[in-house]
């Protein structure tokens, strides 16, 4: 199978080249490298050209998460289309080779694989990722949704493949979206009878050391994303029942770090309840209320 390695970026010259770098050393051979650059002002697009990367060129205003993602899908000659974010880092030699392993099974649109902590992650940004990023690698189905229920359409845009035919076959990304254009397309192949796998041996580093308020930010978008597409949780469930069990799991591992981060894992769930409710109610917010609240300013200030 081709495959073509998708990756938007914006003013990331320094994570961008430690990516490309660990991508080099990948394996799996050959590849095509995609970069869509919105408008950076740091080198970004000219030192992926250098690398030998195939830069397109976006305003920062026409960029969407979903849109941006489809189009670049079309350009890409892969069978398999990888998607990372600019601030991933390949764990290992052989990512690339575990993330393609599970299409040998004609029967699986789409691949998310592991992400495990960056070395400076909090102990709260660690958990989320040992938490829904363990080891053991798994195929889901539709089968799966009265076990599972929401998890089940669960991939993340920083590190998925997908078959390409699969993709097309689903409608592709949707347009425009706040985020989470990931699940969309996951929870699409679900239903449509494609299956979905976990690689667990497949892996990157990644975390985030969210701020109160951004972990605030980013549920709001979350919740808008839920209000615009409510068929997801129709179809798959809420995640009220796996928010409990995470918020368990997360307390006693935060209890290891000391009651520093028991207080804060208390607070940040607060933070996250209030801006998913609130982002689920967000059509009778003012837009500038929302370009305010949310995280993604770009989609706030067009919709």
């Amino acid at each position: 199978m081709n495959v073509s390695v998708i990756i938007p970026a914006l003013n990331s010259i320094t994570t961008l080249r430690e990516l490309i770098a660990s991508l080099f050393l990948q394996t799996l051979s050959p590849f095509e490298i995609l970069i869509l650059d919105s408008e950076s002002s740091d080198g970004t697009a000219q030192a992926a050209r250098t690398a030998g990367c195939r830069v397109y060129s976006i305003s920062q205003r026409a960029f969407d998460h979903g849109g941006s993602r489809q189009w670049l899908a079309e350009q890409a000659h892969g069978d398999i289309l990888v998607y990372l974010t600019q601030d991933v880092v390949l764990e290992n030699r052989h990512t690339l080779d575990e993330i393609v392993l599970p299409f040998s099974d004609s029967a699986v649109g789409a691949v998310c694989g592991r992400q495990v902590p960056k070395r400076d992650a909090n102990p709260l940004a660690a958990h989320a990722r040992l938490f829904n990023y363990p080891p053991e690698s798994c195929i889901k189905t539709k089968a799966d949704i009265p076990r599972l229920g929401i998890k089940v359409p669960f991939v993340s845009n920083s590190f998925t493949a997908y078959r390409r035919s699969a993709l097309f076959d689903v409608g592709g990304f949707p347009t425009p979206v706040v985020l989470s254009e990931d699940m969309h397309v996951a929870a699409k192949m679900i239903l449509a009878g494609y299956s979905v796998a976990y690689a667990g041996q497949a892996e990157v580093r990644h975390s985030h050391n969210y701020t109160l308020w951004q972990e605030f930010q980013r549920y709001f978008d979350i919740g808008s994303f839920h209000a615009a597409y409510p068929w997801i949780q129709e179809e798959f469930g809420n995640a009220g029942g796996e928010g409990w069990r995470y918020l368990r799991s997360e307390l006693a591992y935060a209890r290891k770090h000391g009651l520093y981060w028991v207080a804060r894992s208390f607070v940040s769930c607060f933070f996250k309840f209030f801006g998913f409710s609130l982002g689920k109610r967000h059509s009778f917010l003012p837009r500038e209320w929302k370009r305010y609240l949310g995280m993604n300013k770009n989609y706030w200030t067009i919709r």
